[in-house]
């Protein structure tokens, strides 16, 4: 399988601007720039499409780890906050809330540590990444 997406950027880094399209067009010529990466500028940026990408897999792996082990997930809810720092991505921070019938917290815990370290997205990253996986009773 292959996934394919396109940046455009004219200008220079500050004064520039961009879009991003992606093939499936869900990003559709989406803006992105020097202030929407480094202020609030509108439009989206890297770290932003990385951390939507960790959380969407961890949180589709976890559905599925959760399922075969015979606990099918109610609701998974997947927070991912990518640090740049100093010019280089340090960091994936998960947050999850999660509500599983009938599964004990040490094999909630011990699945979704799994899924972090096993799902695609988290395989391909180089930098720390931290688990805080919160079990809500249903």
């Amino acid at each position: 399988m292959k996934r394919k997406a396109q940046a455009v950027w004219n200008g220079t880094i500050k004064e520039g601007n961009g879009h991003l399209t992606s093939a499936s067009t869900v990003l559709n010529r989406t803006p992105y720039s020097f202030n929407s990466r480094f202020a609030d500028g509108v439009g989206t940026n890297p770290e932003e499409l990385l951390a939507a990408a960790h959380a969407g897999c961890f949180t589709m792996k976890l559905s599925l780890d959760l399922t075969q082990a015979g606990y099918p997930p109610e609701e998974l809810v997947t927070s991912a906050t990518v640090t740049l720092d100093n010019g280089k991505i340090t960091q994936s921070l998960l947050e999850l809330k999660a509500h599983v019938p009938k599964i004990s917290e040490a094999a909630f815990q011990e699945i979704a540590r799994n899924a972090e370290k096993t799902c695609p997205v988290s395989q391909a990253f180089s930098f720390q990444i931290i688990l805080q996986a919160q079990l809500v009773a249903s």
